[in-house]
């Protein structure tokens, strides 16, 4: 990698542990036991088959509907690319509800790295291919969160949210095709003004990966899941399992380095 230009964060998974996955799993299972329960018995679906693996490698990462189309066509749901925009409209009030009653957790180690980067003057852009995500991050307040970590460098206004600390927000930003095809990376790297080379990844999904690698970026892969395996496979120059391992420093220097114990 180059001198670090800017830093590119997915957010559901990497910085939120939001409540999209149960939003997929609780809107297809309430489809298949009343709409579309006279095609339940033609489909390889069942609840307990709908697991965290299976998001993680369908559904994770991609726009709302190219997700409900790939997780219909895993489970062999009949008509599935007509189908698709129902399931993600109701994958939709879902999530919102789940969103409003604050059912969502922010990483620590994630808003430690954003902190710490932006402290090295480091760009930051938000690039996820959900647009609910900026609403997560405006609700996620981090002056308490400094107050109490105190990271080295690192004020932050009263009142200030981790939407904030963003140069440039992509959430769910239109564009051409989605991951992971890398067209939302490319237009987050022209908002910050930084060469693709120049740019640093981080993802959790290995549609997100793969995007990265095609918008000729480096990428990190943050495995929250026991999905080491998953994110290596899509290409990523390094998977760690919480960002907490990454050194700053060696990062605005263009090299991806353990931190000192």
């Amino acid at each position: 990698m180059r001198p670090l230009g800017g830093v590119l964060f997915d957010v559901d998974g990497v910085v939120v542990d939001s409540p999209h996955e149960r939003a997929w799993q609780e809107a297809l299972e309430a489809l298949m036991a009343t709409e579309w329960r006279a095609i339940a018995p033609e489909t390889r679906y069942a609840p307990e088959r709908f697991t965290t693996a299976v998001y993680q490698s369908e559904v994770a990462g991609k726009a709302r509907e190219s997700g409900a189309r790939a997780a219909l066509d895993y489970f062999g749901v009949p008509d599935a690319a007509e189908r698709a925009g129902v399931y993600a409209e109701r994958k939709q009030e879902v999530l919102l509800r789940k969103i409003a009653a604050g059912k969502f957790v922010v990483f620590s180690d994630a808003t430690r790295l954003i902190l710490e980067l932006k402290a090295r003057g480091v760009l930051l852009a938000a690039a996820s291919s959900s647009r609910n995500a900026s609403e997560l991050l405006r609700r996620i307040r981090v002056d308490a969160f400094v107050e109490h970590q105190n990271p080295r460098r690192a004020p932050v206004a009263l009142g200030a949210t981790l939407l904030d600390l963003f140069d440039a927000d992509l959430c769910g930003a239109a564009v051409a095709r989605g991951k992971p095809a890398p067209d939302l990376f490319l237009a987050a790297a022209r908002a910050l003004g930084v060469p693709p080379p120049r740019c640093l990844v981080i993802e959790d999904a290995p549609s997100g990966v793969q995007a990265a690698k095609a918008a000729g970026m480096t990428s990190i892969g943050v495995a929250r899941l026991a999905d080491e395996a998953l994110l290596a496979a899509a290409g990523a120059d390094r998977v760690v399992t919480t960002l907490d391992q990454l050194d700053p420093d060696a990062l605005v220097e263009g090299q991806i380095a353990a931190r000192a114990a």
